[in-house]
């Protein structure tokens, strides 16, 4: 039963960790785009980086990934203010 626990938590965390999305048109804004594409890569080196210390960082690697989720977000929000100029 524990070992079931396990990779039923597992699974949550994985759905938890979903990489932000890259959802800013390059064409539109390049800048802004190839940020959040970089954005993108650290959140994916983050859980690398996790899964290489078996996820034991003491939550500090889940704030940097909350954090880069949030960037993203403020990101896309920047070039939708920027479309509306």
């Amino acid at each position: 039963m524990g070992g079931a626990l396990g990779v039923g938590l597992l699974a949550g965390g994985i759905l938890i960790a979903q990489a932000p999305p890259e959802n800013i048109d390059p064409h539109r804004h390049p800048a802004l785009a190839n940020a959040q594409h970089h954005i993108h890569e650290a959140f994916d080196e983050v859980m690398h980086a996790q899964q290489a210390h078996d996820w034991d960082l003491h939550g500090h690697a889940e704030h940097a990934r909350d954090l880069l989720i949030q960037a993203s977000n403020e990101l896309k929000a920047a070039a939708i203010d920027a479309n509306h100029r």
